[in-house]
């Protein structure tokens, strides 16, 4: 039994190293597609003055949850046209790997959503959001290409930079534009590294 296993610990070791191209190729319209949505969303929750917790959980639940479909439908769409199965074990593994962070910041979500009121709570979200997602790639990077992993460290530095910010503004905390943050944290990272693969991508193709 122990040596099946580890031939199949083998085979997805060299299924990811053979795909490494295709996922990412698959990466860069995904994080375009993430960006362009946290900058929108952060833009429009400072805009709509949606400034009580629950307005900014469910505002950004919603585009959460769109980015989602949309990068399924994305990476989806990559497989079929690379011919490659698209619920793969490698898939499979990236999913677990970025299983336990998000489920622990969907309950968090469900939690103030269930309290409400306007405590100040948004800023301190978005930092705890950045280290539960920073996580959460960190994980998938191990099955993934190696930039992922970096990618997930910067969200972690990150969130600890908006924390500091929210802790030493407690004074004002209800006035500090959470959603701008949250768009630039999410939105604008997301976005970076979506044009970064994109150009480096086209680069590669060229050469």
């Amino acid at each position: 039994m122990e040596s099946i296993q580890a031939e199949e610990h083998l085979q997805t070791i060299r299924t990811l190293m053979e795909r490494s191209a295709i996922y990412r190729r698959a990466l860069a319209p995904i994080m375009i597609l993430c960006g362009v949505l946290g900058l929108a969303g952060g833009i429009a929750g400072w805009a709509l003055k949606l400034n009580s917790d629950r307005g900014f959980i469910l505002l950004w639940s919603g585009l959460a949850l769109f980015a989602l479909i949309g990068s399924f439908l994305l990476a989806r769409r990559q497989a079929l046209r690379d011919f490659e199965p698209f619920w793969s074990p490698p898939t499979r593994r990236v999913a677990q790997a970025l299983g336990p962070p998000l489920a622990v910041g969907c309950f968090i979500n469900a939690l103030i959503v269930h309290v409400g009121g306007t405590s100040g709570l948004m800023i301190f979200t978005v930092a705890i959001w950045a280290w539960l997602y920073g996580c959460a790639l960190h994980s998938a990077g191990f099955f993934m290409i190696r930039g992922i992993k970096l990618f997930g460290l910067i969200f972690i530095a990150l969130g600890c930079a908006v924390f500091l910010f929210a802790f030493n503004n407690l004074q004002r905390i209800e006035q500090l534009p959470a959603h701008l943050v949250m768009s630039g944290v999410f939105g604008g990272l997301h976005l970076a590294y979506g044009i970064y693969l994109y150009f480096t991508e086209q680069r590669r193709n060229e050469t």
